[in-house]
């Protein structure tokens, strides 16, 4: 089809016009916002506790045992791990840009499985974690008190029940985590001048909890017998409060005397952990990051959170409230403000400088409806490329502006060249500039192509960062 066709029939380019702004609106609602692409390569975490054990102790019996398992997984970069002291130990793998997260995960739980024979059971019995790890953070809150009325493992508790898992099930989000949360735990502390007295080690104390707080299935009575009732014997399970603990059997003398935990040790209903006490605003508190899943829409993380937040701050007890101390929404929108706001000065100058060249209201229009068209038809083709709105693509149209409307200043400037001639209608000037523009038109827009597309296909996290950069140009000019 020749260009002059447009012209020929401006109901046909009217409808493709009016065709491409509204794929364009279809695409621009569908499309995530975000600060910036996401480049970072695919990463896998490994998670194991060591109750107990020091940094060196983890770190030779943990550590090790999975690193060599883990390694050579497929696409993988390089790994990183770390131990501490409190018997922790993390291993983050890094694959190539690229790869699909969920089969890294995959991959890395499967080796993780072959390495289970090489921990030592305390590690096993309390399992080894294999998540993806998730790095862009759109939120930061802290359940609180107004007057300090709650402690830390309270808040932390409540949070852990009642408001991180309905934060978890919003849409987009990738995880809820707590930062050093204090959930409640039996803590179990041993005396050790009555230890050493009853010729006591911390491990015969283990074994105690081993045997008696367990789940067990007795059976049943009467099932193969000629009796009038079946019974099923239940057994008390679990023990659930420092009394029960305290009771426990240690061991029995022939004399019929018992050594119980509770004259060995304190018992209490405390923290998990101890390594962190969160304030805010020198109140106890409980800290929680919001991240989001690749792909998804920041914007509306933040704003559903919020929304869930305020319905779940209905049934907060009395004086709890929650305090956001990070909302990537703040800078996202201050940045995005900045670049519409360069955008629409960009628009607004290259009209007035058609106009005061042109010195012509009606040649000013074509550029005035060229420039949206091209802009906004851009976005129904970034959102089939999976690309989000974010200041790189922002910058782009910013710089497309002057490469989409120099199409329409060339035609409209060789327009009006032929008619100050004279001698020739509008239509028929229209149709000789498009015979003799047509050409270096459509050869303008191919080096331009020619140009920005190979960047799209650098390798890498620097192919990753300017590839929307790069196409959004690209785009925007062909549509031109």
């Amino acid at each position: 089809m020749k260009l002059e066709t447009f012209i020929k029939r401006p109901v046909l380019s009217t409808v493709i016009s009016v065709l491409i702004v509204i794929l364009g609106i279809i695409g621009l609602i569908a499309m995530p916002i975000e600060q910036y692409p996401n480049i970072a390569p695919p990463t896998i975490q490994v998670r194991a506790t060591y109750t107990g054990a020091d940094a060196q102790t983890v770190l030779n019996s943990v550590v090790a045992p999975l690193e060599e398992s883990i390694n050579g997984v497929e696409n993988m970069t390089y790994m990183t791990s770390s131990a501490t002291n409190d018997g922790s130990a993390n291993i983050t793998v890094y694959f190539k840009q690229g790869t699909d997260a969920d089969m890294a995960a995959v991959n890395v739980q499967n080796r993780v499985a072959q390495a289970q024979n090489l921990l030592p059971a305390e590690v096993v019995s309390v399992g080894v974690m294999t998540q993806k790890r998730q790095t862009s953070q759109v939120l930061i809150y802290a359940l609180t008190s107004d007057k300090g009325q709650y402690s830390e493992d309270f808040l932390t508790n409540y949070n852990a029940i009642n408001i991180a898992p309905v934060i978890q099930r919003v849409k987009g989000v990738g995880s809820c985590d707590g930062f050093g949360a204090k959930t409640y735990s039996m803590r179990i502390w041993l005396d050790p001048v009555k230890m050493k007295e009853h010729k006591l080690v911390p491990s015969d104390i283990s074994s105690v909890l081993a045997t008696q707080n367990i789940e067990a299935a007795p059976g049943k009575l009467g099932e193969n017998y000629n009796a009038q009732f079946e019974y099923v014997l239940r057994y008390t399970g679990r023990l659930k409060t420092a009394t029960e603990f305290e009771n426990l059997v240690i061991y029995s003398n022939q004399d019929g005397t018992t050594l119980k935990l509770k004259d060995v040790a304190k018992v209490e209903l405390g923290a998990q952990m101890y390594i962190v006490n969160n304030l805010v605003n020198g109140k106890p508190a409980v800290t929680n990051m919001v991240t989001q899943m690749s792909g998804s829409n920041a914007n509306e993380i933040v704003k559903d959170v919020k929304a869930e937040m305020e319905k779940l701050s209905k049934s907060f007890p009395p004086g709890m409230e929650v305090v956001y101390g990070m909302d990537v929404t703040d800078f996202l929108y201050a940045s995005i403000h900045e670049v519409i706001e360069t955008l629409i000065i960009a628009f607004i100058l290259v009209i007035l400088v058609v106009y005061v060249f042109l010195q012509d209201f009606r040649s000013t229009i074509i550029p005035c409806i060229a420039v949206p068209v091209s802009l906004i038809g851009t976005f129904f083709f970034l959102n089939m490329f999976g690309f989000s709105i974010n200041l790189l693509t922002l910058s782009a149209l910013v710089l497309a502006i002057a490469i989409v409307v120099d199409d329409a200043i060339v035609v409209v400037e060789d327009v009006s060249r032929i008619l100050a001639k004279g001698g020739v209608t509008p239509r028929q000037a229209a149709l000789q500039t498009m015979k003799e523009l047509q050409g270096p038109i459509v050869g303008e827009v191919l080096v331009l192509l020619s140009v920005f597309i190979p960047t799209a296909f650098i390798s890498g996290i620097t192919g990753e960062l300017y590839k929307q950069f790069a196409l959004t140009i690209a785009v925007s000019t062909a549509f031109s």
